[in-house]
């Protein structure tokens, strides 16, 4: 019987591929940008040929996972203000198994009541229009946001002056979620938690 790769060698399998594609190790040759061979030869196309390489081989490690039940899932741990939580995300480039779902899933609440203990005193903004713009809201308006979302995750930037806490209210498909593809079947809404008179900067 053949080995079966773990999440984390999968992680690790998808960097190393990640690193040559960008290097131009990997391409792939027959991606053209308009497909009219006249116009093509004064484009530039090795770009995006090496981020189409990528993108296939990606695709294969997420049918080598569907096909072996490889979980997407990794667990993080993070501390804010002397509190800590250990909880689940599905990596950014892996896709979730429906037990991960399942999990993630199960795992909303836990994160939310973290998330609402330590920014209590923080300002509070909604990212939109790609995360370039910022409008500040309460937290009742994050509860009503949270209801109507199926899972949660969190990232934090923090230096010795600053702190920002960015909750992802999502639903549907993580991967798909992550990067709007997926819309309105997969899709997350961003709240950036700063300290007062500060802006979000991720």
């Amino acid at each position: 019987m053949s080995k079966v790769y773990t999440t984390e060698e999968l992680i690790q399998i998808l960097a190393d591929e990640r690193q040559a594609c960008l290097k131009g190790k990997r391409l792939k040759l027959e991606v053209t940008v308009s497909g009219n061979p006249l116009i093509d030869q004064f484009i530039k196309t090795d770009g995006l040929q090496k981020f189409t390489a990528y993108q296939d081989f990606k695709a294969a490690i997420h049918d080598y996972q569907r096909e072996n039940q490889v979980s997407g899932i990794v667990w993080r741990d993070v501390t804010v203000k002397g509190k800590s939580l250990h909880y689940p995300e599905v990596n950014t480039e892996l896709i979730a198994l429906s037990q991960d779902l399942s999990i993630i899933k199960a795992a909303k609440n836990s994160i939310l009541e973290f998330w609402y203990e330590v920014t209590a005193d923080m300002d509070l903004y909604l990212s939109f229009n790609n995360s370039k713009q910022h409008q500040q809201i309460l937290q009742p308006d994050v509860e009503r946001i949270a209801q109507r979302t199926e899972w949660v995750s969190l990232w934090k930037w923090e230096n010795l002056n600053f702190l920002e806490m960015i909750l992802q209210l999502g639903w549907g498909q993580p991967e798909e979620a992550c990067y709007k593809r997926g819309r309105p079947q997969s899709g997350s809404e961003y709240i950036h938690a700063v300290n007062p008179g500060n802006r979000p900067i991720g």
